[in-house]
């Protein structure tokens, strides 16, 4: 996709979650806290600062599973999946970044 194309289904699904949710338009943060809850599969609930930190985590481990950065270890005896790290990312700018998490974030949403 081009940066474009990206941004397009961005706003698209920002105000696709932003409706669904009736919030204001999320930022990728949130979309992080999203996947990482939706991969948990333990639905809404509370969730500390601490494993709001690690949901996200997870959805990046996710995310970056999809480039064969990661791959799914195991899961805990609380059900929480572990990942490895199988290959270096590379170090990409800002922009870069932010364009590859918007890219895979929609992605994801588009084939959840």
């Amino acid at each position: 996709m081009t940066p474009a194309e990206i941004n397009s289904k961005w706003n698209s699904l920002q105000q696709k979650i932003a409706a669904d949710f009736d919030t204001d338009k999320p930022d990728i943060k949130v979309l992080l806290f999203l996947i990482g809850v939706q991969e948990l599969g333990k639905g809404p609930r509370k969730f500390s600062k601490r494993q709001k930190e690690e949901l996200m985590h997870i959805a990046n481990c996710r995310l970056f599973s999809e480039l064969g950065f990661y791959e799914l270890e195991a899961l805990d005896q609380d059900g929480w999946p572990h990942w490895k790290l199988v290959k270096p990312i590379p170090n990409y700018t800002l922009l870069e970044q932010e364009m590859l998490m918007k890219s895979l974030i929609v992605d994801y949403f588009e084939n959840v």
